[in-house]
């Protein structure tokens, strides 16, 4: 793991202050390397703009790939594109502390930076929350079944209170 991880390595000691490029290439083996159940499989190419000044380096990642996930539905097997940018900070300091999802501090004597886990976590947050198979992304309900005859049911059952009688119509309305 640690020796896949590693080709995620770039050389920060030699940069000159300027703009760097570097591409990275991800598979099966990259996120069979983290614990994890959210991608069953996939592939990426990601485009690293690494602008190095005497302070911090400003990293632009460009990702685009195509994962295969799980319908949340159907548990159904699909393929998703990935199109993403992400923009990352690493401020130099006198210790390493992450300050916020977006910016990380590291020693100023550092000799390396390793993108694995920020190409992972962009990635993951990428996927959408509810993963449905493309066939279910156009019903209207969502996957609720919503019956008129069971509110009705349920509902002459109970007294409804005048104040909350009117709330009921706007349910109706959307």
């Amino acid at each position: 793991m640690k020796k896949l991880h590693a080709t995620y390595q770039i050389n920060i000691q030699g940069l000159d202050n300027k703009r760097h490029e570097f591409e990275f290439d991800g598979g099966q083996e990259f996120f069979e390397s983290f614990e994890q159940d959210i991608i069953e499989k996939g592939s990426f190419k990601a485009k690293v703009s690494l602008e190095k000044s005497d302070t911090m380096m400003r990293l632009k990642i460009d990702i685009q790939g195509l994962l295969t996930l799980v319908c949340d539905r159907s548990l159904k097997e699909f393929e998703e594109v990935l199109e993403l940018s992400e923009l990352y900070v690493y401020k130099f300091g006198d210790r390493f502390e992450v300050v916020s999802e977006n910016m990380e501090i590291i020693p100023t004597e550092s000799v390396e930076i390793n993108l694995a886990n920020n190409l992972f976590e962009c990635i993951c947050l990428a996927v959408p929350i509810k993963k449905l198979h493309p066939d279910y992304r156009d019903d209207d309900e969502g996957g609720l079944i919503y019956s008129d005859d069971f509110e009705e049911e349920n509902s002459s059952k109970e007294e409804i209170d005048p104040r909350w009688a009117a709330l009921k119509n706007f349910k109706k309305d959307l």
